[in-house]
């Protein structure tokens, strides 16, 4: 993100769009805010199309993981826009945990959840600059391909 641009106007000058933001699917909440900080709850990778499924190192390739975990992030935004009214709020991404749905013994899990951190950090800059885990698992949710989840800092009021 530049000086002279919103979020909002980073995210459209890259040729994205936020999503709709999901129904919930159990007894949670999508975002909880404690003092200035929002945890967001994990997104899992979904697109025009519904759930973008499969297993990383099986039938999906890092480039497809890649897209869905910027997929994630995406909703992850739509999510926290809806929490705090506007992208602009935001100090700095936190923290960023990301689950690969993955082959056993797929090593790529990092080069996956890129696709979360680089479009946090073309939006934000340097404020979108986290601390991460990316992890392989054998199942997600709706065999989703990916899974993230986010904790950012606002700014206080």
């Amino acid at each position: 993100m530049t000086e002279s641009h919103t979020p909002e106007q980073t995210l459209e000058a890259l040729g994205y769009k936020l999503p709709p933001v999901p129904a919930l699917g159990g007894n949670y909440v999508p975002a909880k805010r404690a003092g200035s900080i929002v945890y967001l709850s994990g997104a899992v990778s979904t697109g025009p199309d519904g759930f973008i499924t499969g297993t990383a190192g099986l039938d999906r390739t890092i480039e497809e993981g890649y897209a869905a975990a910027r997929a994630c992030a995406l909703t992850l935004l739509a999510v926290l826009k809806r929490e705090i009214g506007s992208l602009d709020q935001v100090a700095e991404v936190l923290t960023v945990n990301g689950y690969v749905n993955s082959a056993n013994g797929f090593p790529d899990a990092p080069a996956v959840i890129n696709g979360a951190s680089d479009l946090l950090v073309a939006v934000f800059g340097e404020a979108g600059r986290h601390v991460r885990a990316a992890v392989g698992l054998n199942a997600l949710p709706r065999n989703a391909l990916v899974e993230v989840q986010m904790t950012v800092r606002v700014k206080e009021s």
